[in-house]
C-alpha cells in the first residue's frame, strides 16, 4: 500500500523553507500549510516583499551595511564622528551596536572571519577595502568588535599587525561578552558596558 504524502509541489515548499535558519522540519511544515490555507492575499504579500527586499536591499558601498542606496544611513550622516571606526565580522552586528547609542563614529563589516576550517582566509574578507578606507579617511581610533573565540581572536590580532604602524589608537571592545557569543545574542546593557570599557591592543 502506497504511504500518502503531500503533493510534490507542497513537498518542495517545506524543503525550501526548510534552509531558512531557525527552520527545522515541524515549523517548515507548519508554515507551508498555512501558505495553502491562508484566506486573502497575505502569502502574496510576503512574496512580493521578499523579492523586492532582494532586489532592493544591497551592502553599503563603504562599511558592508544594509542599504537601499549607494551609502547606508550610518555612512552618509555627516553628524557621526568621522575619527572612530568599528570593525565588525558582520553587517548584522552593527544594529545591535548602535541600539547601545553610544558609538556615533563609523562602521567597517569585513564580511566574515579568518577561518582555516572554513577556508575563509584574509583574501575572501573585506580588509583591502578596510586598509583603503584607513588611508582615505585619517581615523585616530580603531575598535575592533569581533567575537570573543580562536576565529575572532586571529581576525583581530591579523588586522592589528597589518595596522600597528599607523598612527592609530587600536582598541578592543570590553571582554563582557560571552565567548563564542555574537554581537548579535548581546543585550543592549552588556553592548553599552564592552563598548564603554574598551581596551588598548
Amino acid at each position: 500500500m502506497r504511504k500518502t504524502e503531500y503533493p510534490p509541489a507542497l513537498r518542495d515548499l517545506v524543503a525550501q523553507l526548510r534552509q531558512m535558519p531557525g527552520v527545522g522540519p515541524r515549523s517548515a511544515e507548519r508554515i507551508a500549510l498555512w501558505i495553502v490555507q491562508a484566506r486573502g492575499d497575505q502569502p502574496e504579500q510576503i512574496a512580493r516583499a521578499i523579492c523586492e527586499t532582494r532586489r532592493g536591499i544591497h551592502p553599503c558601498k563603504l562599511c558592508g551595511y544594509f542599504t537601499t542606496d549607494e551609502l547606508c544611513d550610518i555612512c552618509s550622516d555627516s553628524s557621526r564622528a568621522t575619527e572612530l571606526l568599528c570593525v565588525v565580522e558582520q553587517p548584522t552586528d552593527i544594529l545591535p551596536l548602535e541600539k547601545t547609542g553610544v558609538f556615533r563614529g563609523r562602521y567597517h563589516s569585513l564580511g566574515g572571519r579568518i577561518s582555516p576550517l572554513d577556508h575563509i582566509g584574509p583574501e575572501d574578507l573585506r580588509i583591502k577595502e578596510l586598509l583603503e578606507r584607513v588611508e582615505k579617511e585619517k581615523f585616530s581610533e580603531i575598535i575592533f568588535a569581533l567575537a570573543v573565540d580562536v576565529e575572532g581572536e586571529a581576525t583581530t590580532n591579523y588586522l592589528v599587525d597589518l595596522l600597528k604602524d599607523k598612527l592609530l589608537t587600536l582598541t578592543r571592545i570590553a571582554r563582557g561578552l560571552p565567548a563564542g557569543a555574537g554581537l548579535e545574542s548581546a543585550d543592549e546593557l552588556t553592548l553599552q558596558q564592552a563598548l564603554s570599557g574598551r581596551t588598548k591592543l
